[in-house]
């Protein structure tokens, strides 16, 4: 059933890409000036755009606005996976008698999800690791059909986990005392005890050229020590206890690190890690949007290697499981982002996107003022007036401003409550006068126009590079000799 949803949604973006036509606002200019007046025969068409959640375009904008609240906060301190626990008391009170919880899809999703609310309450309200000053959570299906979550979180500056002695406080990497704490000890045994792989068994799927990907298993050691790569090396002691799992003796070195309170109230897989450096932020970011499980093949025409349909291709490396199906016809969130991040346009004079409908007459297009209002324009015209919207950033403005995105009604008002983060649509350097102009509002407090921009104490520039350049946000191409 839920294919058949996806489909229909496919169906209607790709039946639709004849009427509803976008073209920039200039391109429409040109064409009326050259004597088109049919909206039929200009625009381009959009084949799997951003709004359809899980395509690329979705994943990447999501990372990118992701890495905004890097920007503004830092680094994440925590990297928690939870994973589903089919035997877990909610679902199994509710199967019928030799009922298996595999053909109660509906059922992991919904207690999954309550699980996972609880978590959050847990990490943001109970403040388990500290005081959270932002969070992303993606939540993915595994090939057996499982759901489970990964959390980035970023603990403000109170809260920070900064030694390896206070790593300790939160991330255990040990069997636990048997006699002093049977249930995590069971706890412990059942979900978070990796493989066995390697020599013990060569054919577990974590095995990649006779090695574990997780390097397991992992060296004793007596302290917890700051590793090479962006995760610490725990404290894993020779206490010589052993547990039979899998049908082999394993101990300390095969234990996947777990916070011991979350372990205990959720009774399910829950690896804590410690994100210690820097270095595998951008890999830790993109590796929770990596988006869903696919293979992907390809049968081309050489003669026709410019056509490529990207709805045709997303359907082809598909994978849906049912619990996954039951989550999305449930309307479940796939993802959360905290604080808000709210994306800026970012445009050229009379180079905004406009969309308009086949039969539409171009001169009314031209003619209605509504069509040509964006964000940033809209943003110029608040500084023209308000003195506060005059001291702010463009990237600034959300936290104090909110877009209204009505028909005949695109404005900016103050805030009442609340805040969200501002990030500029990205620019590449090699977009010439685009990438300048948003080096420009990056940097330039209140413009009330692009002129207003481009001018240096009265002077107006001949470019948005140029203006840059004045303003010393540029160096000359010959500054090194």
């Amino acid at each position: 059933m839920y294919i058949k949803i996806e489909t229909t949604r496919l169906d209607y973006i790709r039946n639709n890409q004849n009427i509803i036509r976008a073209d920039l606002y200039q391109g429409i200019i040109d064409s009326h000036a050259a004597g088109q007046r049919s909206g039929a025969n200009i625009g381009r068409c959009f084949i799997l755009p951003a709004s359809f959640i899980g395509c690329d375009r979705d994943f990447r904008r999501r990372y990118l606005s992701s890495m905004t609240v890097v920007q503004r906060y830092g680094k994440p301190d925590i990297f928690l996976t939870m994973t589903c626990n089919p035997r877990w008391p909610e679902i199994e009170r509710d199967l019928s008698p030799f009922e298996e919880a595999q053909n109660r899809p509906d059922l992991i999703s919904r207690v999954f999800r309550a699980k996972l609310f609880e978590l959050k309450k847990d990490i943001c309200v109970r403040k388990v690791f500290g005081n959270v000053a932002g969070y992303v959570y993606v939540v993915e299906f595994q090939k057996r059909g499982l759901p489970h979550a990964h959390f980035l979180i970023i603990l403000d500056s109170t809260s920070k986990i900064r030694t390896p002695d206070q790593y300790d406080n939160f991330v255990c990497a040990e069997l636990p005392n048997n006699s002093e704490n049977p249930h995590l000890y069971s706890l412990v045994v059942r979900h978070m005890m990796h493989g066995p792989c390697g020599r013990a068994n060569s054919s577990n799927p974590c095995m990649r050229n006779e090695r574990c990907k997780n390097h397991y298993p992992r060296e004793f050691a007596y302290t917890t020590t700051n590793g090479r790569d962006s995760y610490p090396i725990y404290r894993r002691r020779n206490t010589g206890v052993h547990v039979t799992v899998r049908g082999l003796e394993l101990n300390n070195h095969w234990v996947v690190p777990y916070n011991p309170f979350l372990l205990a109230k959720y009774d399910c897989h829950l690896n804590v890690e410690i994100c210690s450096t820097i270095k595998a932020v951008k890999y830790m970011y993109k590796y929770v949007y990596k988006g869903h499980d696919r293979v992907s093949f390809a049968v081309t025409d050489l003669s026709n290697q410019y056509s490529f349909d990207e709805i045709t291709a997303y359907q082809s490396t598909r994978w849906i499981t049912p619990p996954e199906a039951t989550w999305r016809i449930y309307g479940f969130h796939l993802n959360e982002i905290h604080p808000n991040v709210v994306p800026l346009q970012v445009q050229l004079p009379n180079m905004q996107t406009v969309s308009f409908r086949p039969w539409e007459n171009l001169g009314n297009v031209l003619d209605d003022d509504a069509r040509k209002r964006t964000m940033l324009t809209t943003f110029f015209e608040r500084n023209l007036n308000d003195n506060f919207a005059k001291t702010l950033l463009y990237s600034e403005f959300p936290e104090h401003y909110v877009w209204h995105d009505r028909k005949r009604d695109k404005i900016w008002t103050p805030r009442e409550k609340g805040f969200d983060l501002g990030r500029l649509v990205y620019a590449n350097p090699s977009e010439g006068e685009r990438y300048y102009l948003c080096l420009l509002l990056a940097n330039v407090r209140g413009p009330t126009s692009f002129d207003d921009l481009k001018s240096i104490n009265g002077i107006l520039c001949n470019s948005f590079q140029d203006s840059a350049f004045r303003r010393g946000l540029l160096e000359a191409d010959d500054s090194i000799e």
